[in-house]
């Protein structure tokens, strides 16, 4: 608070400001990575797991669009009826996504655990979402076991609740503290996720190369 005469003005400090005041290694963890950071532009509120959740579930719900219209022309189902299939079914999957989002919130509270980078893990994600699709696909041309269905389901769903449950979630909440005033790390017992350290120090130990290096050459 800045006090001038009788007047007293409240100074709001941004998370941002305060981020800068920690050292690089967490600022590298709960800065995070692209998609973080793209979500993180929005005010907290709006982008609360919860949220996030279920924009995800909305943008899986989309891509279902197109298998709904193609398989309900050959079926002989009336445009109406498809997409009203296909917007039951994208409810269901904003709801569940919302819903796990929030769990996984709940339970970053609870576990006060560090989140968990996944820049350099993506590919291993990437090619879930396109085999649960083909899976459920296949479905809707033929018969297929229900634990094929089931786990078609899972890989086309998986990869944005586990984004939020090991990265989003214990980022946002240190974040939510930050933004709050608080003490950030109170309670944790390992304020930094062992991958993320090592990560920095790589990165710091390249940069000192490089310095090195012009320097040598000059």
């Amino acid at each position: 608070m800045v006090k001038t005469g009788v007047f007293a003005v409240v100074v709001v400090t941004d998370w941002r400001d305060r981020l800068d005041e920690l050292d690089s290694e967490h600022r590298h963890m709960l800065e995070g990575g692209s998609l973080s950071q793209l979500f993180l532009r929005y005010p907290l509120y709006a982008s609360h797991p919860v949220f996030i959740g279920s924009f995800y579930g909305f943008l899986v719900g989309l891509t279902l669009l197109l298998p709904y219209a193609y398989f309900g022309n050959v079926d002989d189902i009336s445009v109406m009826d498809s997409l009203r299939d296909w917007g039951i079914q994208t409810l269901m999957l904003i709801t569940l996504c919302s819903f796990l989002g929030g769990s996984s919130s709940i339970i970053a509270s609870v576990s006060k655990r560090p989140p968990i980078r996944l820049e350099n893990r993506r590919r291993f994600l990437f090619p879930f979402p396109f085999i649960g699709l083909a899976i459920i696909s296949v479905s809707m041309m033929n018969e297929i076991p229900d634990y094929a269905i089931f786990a078609g389901w899972v890989c086309f769903v998986l990869p944005g609740p586990l984004y939020i449950h090991l990265s989003y979630a214990p980022r946002w909440r240190i974040i939510d503290r930050l933004d709050r005033g608080l003490q950030p790390f109170d309670g944790m017992t390992r304020t930094i996720d062992i991958s993320d350290s090592e990560e920095v120090i790589a990165t710091e130990d390249d940069e000192l190369e490089e310095v090195v290096d012009e320097s040598q050459s000059d």
